[in-house]
């Protein structure tokens, strides 16, 4: 595929307006659709993927999407359910999957891992990271414990989930980005956390999506033709 090679076009106002994370995910969006039905294989939708989270512009949007019939048709607005502050009730149960320990310390979980439907994480005059931008989510619903004790507990999950936070600081800080995810079936993350004299966050890292969730529509693809 090769999107460079196109008649060279003034630019307009329009396109070289700075492009935001609303544009990206409507692009992406489309992209998804075409590959549902077939109209990009695979290959051809990861790397259109790849360019959208690395577009700048509008302008840079556009050529991913040109040749697709959902740049050019109107859409009813879909329906969308944000997922509520708290999960379902029986859906995470109170014992922790992993618990990650910092006590003097720091501790990290990253990389391509499976993150389980509860983590604890407790810091204690130490620091945590917990990155989920590569994680393996096996279940809509995730929580977080994290409690800080003269530390900091960081947490970074994809662009493609919903983020949501209950917790508060005692002279310390708690901090989580709410997220909502275009997708009806994307992850949730939930981070509950008390910080006494330490700090807490949680927000989106910038560019990451959950792979899985495109996985899931490569095997609905599969699925629809009999392989």
């Amino acid at each position: 595929m090769d999107l460079q090679k196109r008649p060279t076009q003034e630019p307009s106002p329009q396109t070289e307006l700075r492009a935001s994370d609303a544009d990206r995910d409507r692009t992406a969006d489309i992209l998804r659709e075409a590959l549902a039905e077939g109209r990009l294989t695979a290959d051809e939708h990861a790397e259109r993927v790849e360019e959208v989270y690395r577009a700048k512009t509008v302008g840079e949007l556009e050529p991913l999407v040109r040749d697709l019939p959902g740049e050019h048709r109107t859409q009813a607005p879909r329906a969308y359910q944000p997922p509520p502050n708290q999960p379902a009730p029986g859906a995470v149960p109170p014992v922790a999957d992993e618990n990650v320990v910092a006590v003097l310390s720091s501790a990290t979980r990253k990389g391509r891992w499976r993150i389980g439907r509860r983590t604890h994480a407790y810091a204690i005059f130490g620091s945590i990271e917990i990155d989920l931008s590569e994680a393996i989510f096996e279940h809509r619903q995730v929580v977080i414990k994290a409690v800080s004790v003269f530390g900091s507990v960081e947490i970074r999950v994809p662009e493609n989930v919903s983020l949501r936070g209950n917790g508060g600081g005692v002279l310390g800080n708690f901090e989580v980005r709410t997220l909502d995810s275009g997708e009806q079936d994307a992850p949730v993350v939930y981070v509950d956390g008390l910080a006494l004299l330490g700090h807490i966050e949680a927000k989106p890292k910038r560019g990451k999506v959950v792979e899985d969730i495109l996985d899931r529509v490569n095997d609905k693809l599969r699925k629809h033709l009999g392989h």
